[in-house]
């Protein structure tokens, strides 16, 4: 709407610049639709459903049935398998995690100072994180074989022989070596920060009377704690959904957690109340408990790195 000589009146501008904003409303919101709808029917929904399923009874094929808290108490206070699936899982959390971690910055600080076939070495501890995680925990079933070949080189030296994945004692550490052989991605996180920093650091440091130790505690621990931070974070939630190699490495469902229940972890037990014995009510609540122990520990990581990690030169 006009005036009579012909000007816009400040409704209409205001009429217009709505239907400007409208349009692109409407565009970013069709742009945005297909993760919408994704995000709805592949995230949404399944997690508000097996919030709902974690009260009931529901085994695939009959209506869930209402049960309350009785799969949560029965977690807590009637499973075994449970407690020991946890004891297992927090084993590898506290145990594998740093040790993998330590691992992959030694071998990232050991790359640094390689002067020759630096691209062939990094390339050498990188490839195993290309295999499938099947076919390696499968090469060291064989290889950890109690008749296998480091068996044999053991014996060669005389050397205690153990049993491996047979032997309940030394079942977990071997899990650990498959963790160590596969430190690739977390390797090539650390040769980045550790790249990074710069070598008048050094220098300053060296020139004030800093030895090798002390350049490492104070000057390179400092400047990759974002890394070290990170590389833990991502290490305690894989740890905690521990499945594929104890899972394989254990035989399978035939033989559940074997042996003596060592290789039993959350994920496995899990994995083994929704698609073995269709207890999906039970599985939907142990599946809410690990996503709320994981949550938690999180949180405690990202608590207790406004003490240690630093950004920039400062704390966080």
């Amino acid at each position: 709407m006009t005036t009579a000589q012909g000007r816009t009146t400040p409704r209409d501008k205001r009429v217009r610049r709505r239907r400007s904003m409208l349009r692109r409303y409407l565009v970013v919101a069709a742009f945005m639709s297909p993760w919408a709808v994704g995000f709805v029917a592949f995230y949404l929904y399944p997690m508000l459903a097996s919030l709902y399923f974690s009260f009931t009874q529901y085994d695939l094929v009959s209506q869930p049935k209402w049960t309350g808290l009785n799969n949560y108490r029965y977690m807590l206070t009637n499973d075994p398998s449970f407690w020991l699936a946890m004891k297992n899982t927090l084993w590898i959390v506290a145990i594998s995690t740093p040790i993998q971690v330590a691992f992959a910055m030694a071998t990232a600080m050991v790359l640094t100072r390689v002067k020759r076939g630096g691209t062939i070495f990094r390339t050498v501890f990188f490839a195993p994180t290309m295999v499938p995680a099947v076919a390696a925990t499968l090469g060291f079933v064989f290889l950890l074989n109690p008749s296998g070949p480091l068996n044999r080189l053991l014996g060669l030296v005389h050397v205690p022989q153990p049993l491996w994945f047979q032997d309940p004692s030394y079942s977990k550490p071997g899990l650990v070596l498959l963790a160590m052989w596969g430190i690739g991605n977390t390797m090539i996180i650390f040769l980045a920060a550790l790249l990074d920093v710069p070598r008048t650091l050094y220098e300053a440091a060296g020139a004030e009377g800093a030895n090798s130790w002390q350049q490492f505690r104070y000057v390179t621990l400092p400047l990759i704690s974002p890394v070290i931070f990170f590389s833990l974070v991502i290490g305690v939630i894989y740890g905690f959904q521990y499945f594929t190699e104890a899972y394989v490495a254990a035989g399978g469902s035939s033989s559940l957690g074997d042996p003596q229940g060592s290789l039993l972890f959350y994920g496995i037990w899990l994995y083994e109340q929704g698609f073995s014995y269709f207890h999906m009510g039970y599985a939907s609540a142990l599946a809410w408990v690990l996503f709320l122990i994981i949550m938690i520990w999180t949180l405690i990581l990202i608590r207790s790195s406004r003490r240690w990690v630093h950004y920039g030169g400062g704390l966080r």
